[in-house]
């Protein structure tokens, strides 16, 4: 079992926060749109049967759901979405990726720029820090579900790898082939996830930040995760409960 994750506890309840101001329905339907490109039958497409599910638990109309697949596929107008990747540096030197879903790629780099530098950060080139992450099925349960041994068991014998402890949370990752299964897995035991990503980007090392460049990561990250084109921030930062008890 991993080590405790502070920025992953953070980042789950920023989540929660973003679901209470229905902000998760706008990332939601651009990541259908975008899964939908490779076909919209979610039987043969992984990512946009993740997707669905995801938009399903947040309580998402059907009829929206089936016009974000429309407009993916191209039977309606209004599907032209750009994913990028940012990769860039915050304060203290924590390595960032930023997930984005544009229809103006143009403004959203001018935006993400000046967002890492009104904070000391900086942008990067392609593959600057992309390789201190692995693409890993994450998911994510309140222990409320689970005792470590019995959710330990039912995931390793489904096909995952890891069970970490992040605070209030279980996190449980996989090789992405593995995903459908761990979560069918989970479902059937009568657990619900707090998330289900796919393809997460995990970081192999965490950093620990403290005093302004913990303060000044966490403006960044608040400010990146408020924009309506990211659907995703991964970060190797951590910050101790003492820091986080200042910073509050």
């Amino acid at each position: 079992m991993s080590g405790h994750s502070k920025w992953a506890t953070i980042k789950h309840k920023k989540a929660a926060t973003d679901a209470k101001r229905g902000k998760i329905f706008t990332r939601l339907i651009k990541e259908i749109q975008i899964a939908a490109r490779a076909g919209g039958d979610p039987d043969g497409n992984p990512r946009l049967r993740t997707a669905i599910l995801a938009a399903k638990g947040v309580s998402m109309p059907s009829d929206n759901i089936k016009k974000a697949i429309m407009r993916g596929t191209g039977e309606l107008e209004g599907g032209q979405i750009d994913e990028i990747m940012f990769e860039g540096y915050g304060p203290g030197g924590a390595a960032v990726l930023v997930m984005v879903a544009t229809d103006n790629r143009n403004r959203t780099v001018a935006e993400i720029r000046h967002m890492f530098g009104k904070q000391g950060g900086n942008l990067g080139e392609q593959g600057s820090v992309a390789w201190m992450f692995e693409r890993k099925s994450q998911i994510v349960l309140s222990k409320e579900q689970a005792d470590e041994d019995t959710l330990m068991a039912l995931v390793l014998e489904a096909g995952a790898e890891d069970l970490k402890d992040s605070g209030d949370n279980w996190e449980v990752l996989s090789d992405p082939t593995s995903h459908d299964a761990v979560v069918e897995a989970i479902r059937k035991a009568g657990m619900e996830t707090e998330s289900a990503e796919a393809v997460a980007m995990v970081p192999k090392n965490l950093m620990q930040l403290e005093g302004k460049s913990a303060a000044g990561m966490m403006r960044l990250t608040d400010a990146l995760e408020d924009h309506d084109d990211v659907q995703n921030v991964y970060s190797n930062f951590d910050i101790s409960e003492d820091e986080l008890a200042k910073l509050a």
